[in-house]
């Protein structure tokens, strides 16, 4: 849109009036009479000027005045220079980093060199405790005021890394963490629209750089304005330390109770481990300085305008996905006639066996889920929006492609039920199956907001991926694939004990109640990796100790000579390659 009004303003209009226009004053002389003419003084003839062309004239007018030489109208408002759209989310330089602040990120990276280089468990909550006030310190000296989002996105990261002080399994660890740093990033940056909540975590990244120059200005103004505080803390710290080591060392050396007491309770650092530390504590030093650094001056993502697109015409909008509706409706109602009509007259028809029929469909549904939700988005940018007819059919099309999607996510999560009969459940079928419920949910998300309105559409999406990853953890995916698989093998006599062996310490519960030798040959590995990573308090988890304590009450009856082959992921499916090793364990 245009800036340049459609008229002039008043008083270019006053002054674009002739000259020779008659005056309406006192001294106007009436219609008809003679004005008496004055004589004027003499001056010399004035130059003509030279006619312009009207190219010449409108290049004339539009340069007037206007910095830079750009053009513009006389009566538009100055233009002013363009802003690079980096600067325009960037907010004003923080203040100087506070002394807490310094101590706070201090406390990360030395938590981080001692507590981290042992494994992962209580110890994540532990160095996050110190990162989360440097982040408070550093708002707070910044202006900014705790929001009730703020609050709620706070918690839930530290929610998720209770996985890892619970479960030991490492892939649903690993997805608490990454899932954590993400809505750690919304706390610290805030914003409700969809760029807040998809790039936040990069807000983070880009704090690294300035955050480091950040800190570095702070302690070198710090160090400047203090320099006779610091000879008396570092003799304090000095002292404190030597009178810790040596009373420490002849208390150790006068009761072994004590001195266990201390090994389990100070982390065990040897020269070997220098290098290892180091990079803990750098680690530790620049995560804190990141978020310390976002909380003083986050990127303000709200500040990116997102468009729509171009609205098309009804037909050319709604017709596509019509037809596209259409074609769901003819798959769910073919779902819906296997479902009461039963498998076997398809698997009749279609010449295939039960679990082919049970794996042929589950990728090929969910990656239709998948490109749905890409439709619904671009359906949305380029629907038509000019009236509430509009506003209608966009709710009825899409409303009704929400509605059938949900069918084929049902058909979908049936298909992989169908597969974990017939093949048994593993971790990568339970992962798949959980994103594919979360599709789901996303998909109910958008028909509420279709009714409610979309403002809080991108928070809910993010609450869902959020609380979906912090449930996924917390039940323990493996301790669940060992449960089904149990249940199965007391069904019909069919278990994969390599694949099972090659669970993590959650599956320690379900795998002691399956019979001799199947039990000792799935517990075997498990035991024998618990016992190489036997860890300090802090970086053991809940998971761990309970299986040590159940492998140390019934032990383990059967040696690796015995048990037959390794475990391996990729032969779980026995079925598929014709290999089966439950004869290698007495099982039929």
């Amino acid at each position: 849109m245009s800036d340049i009004p459609s008229e002039p303003p008043p008083q270019d209009r006053a002054e674009a009036k002739p000259a020779a226009e008659p005056q309406s004053s006192a001294g106007t002389p009436p219609s008809g009479a003679v004005p008496t003419v004055k004589p004027q003084p003499h001056s010399p003839p004035q130059p003509r000027p030279q006619p312009q062309s009207q190219p010449q004239q409108a290049r004339a007018v539009a340069g007037a005045g206007v910095p830079g030489g750009r053009p513009a109208y006389p009566w538009a408002p100055p233009v002013p220079p363009s802003e690079p759209w980096l600067n325009r989310l960037r907010p004003a330089a923080p203040a100087s980093v506070t002394a807490p602040t310094l101590w706070a990120v201090l406390a990360t990276a030395l938590l981080s060199a001692l507590l981290l280089g042992e494994g992962l468990g209580v110890n994540l909550m532990i160095v996050a405790a110190p990162a989360i006030l440097a982040a408070a310190f550093a708002a707070r000296a910044a202006g900014r005021r705790l929001r009730p989002w703020t609050l709620v996105w706070a918690i839930g990261g530290l929610a998720l890394l209770a996985v890892p002080a619970l479960r030991d399994a490492g892939w649903p660890t690993f997805l608490a963490i990454v899932t954590a740093l993400g809505v750690t990033a919304l706390a610290l940056h805030g914003g409700r629209s969809w760029p807040s909540v998809l790039l936040a975590p990069v807000g983070l990244f880009d704090s690294l750089g300035s955050g480091t120059a950040w800190l570095w200005h702070g302690v070198r103004d710090r160090a400047d304005g203090s320099r006779g505080r610091w000879g008396p803390a570092v003799r304090t710290v000095a002292v404190a330390v030597v009178l810790l080591v040596v009373f420490g060392a002849l208390f150790a050396g006068a009761d072994a109770a004590f001195a266990d007491l201390l090994g389990a309770l100070i982390p065990d650092i040897s020269l070997e481990q220098a290098p290892w530390r180091l990079s803990l504590f750098l680690l530790g030093l620049f995560g804190a300085i990141a978020v310390a650094r976002t909380a003083a001056a986050p990127l303000r993502w709200d500040r990116m305008a997102v468009r729509p697109g171009k609205a098309r015409a009804r037909l050319e909008w709604a017709l596509p996905l019509i037809v596209l509706n259409l074609l769901f409706a003819a798959f769910n109602a073919v779902q819906l006639a296997v479902l009461f009509g039963g498998y076997d007259k398809v698997l009749r028809e279609t010449d295939l066996t039960y679990s082919e029929y049970a794996r042929q469909g589950f990728w090929q549904l969910l990656m239709a889920t998948l490109l749905t939700l890409v439709v619904i988005g671009l359906a949305l940018r380029w629907a038509p929006r000019s009236d509430a007819r509009d506003h209608t059919l966009v709710r009825a099309v899409l409303g009704t492609l929400c509605l059938l999607t949900l069918v084929v996510v049902a058909s979908a999560l049936r298909r992989m039920d169908l597969y974990v009969d017939a093949y048994g459940l593993t971790r990568l079928r339970i992962s798949v199956a959980a994103m594919e419920m979360w599709l789901g949910l996303v998909v109910l998300l958008i028909m509420a907001a279709g009714i409610f309105g979309a403002r809080l559409l991108p928070r809910a999406v993010a609450v869902s991926a959020a609380a979906g990853m912090l449930l996924f953890g917390l039940a323990s995916p493996d301790a669940i694939v060992a449960e089904q698989n149990v249940e199965r093998f007391s069904s019909s006599g069919k278990i994969d004990v390599p694949y099972l062996a090659g669970l993590s310490a959650d599956a320690v519960p379900a795998l002691d109640r399956l019979p001799e030798p199947q039990r000792s040959c799935a517990l075997l590995d498990i035991e024998e990796r618990l016992g190489e990573n036997d860890g300090s308090w802090y970086a053991t988890s809940w998971s761990e100790a309970r299986a040590r304590s159940i492998l140390a009450e019934r032990g383990i009856d059967r040696t690796p000579a015995e048990c037959g082959r390794p475990s391996r992921e990729d032969e779980y499916d026995p079925y598929a390659d014709g290999a089966w090793y439950g004869d290698s364990y007495g099982s039929p």
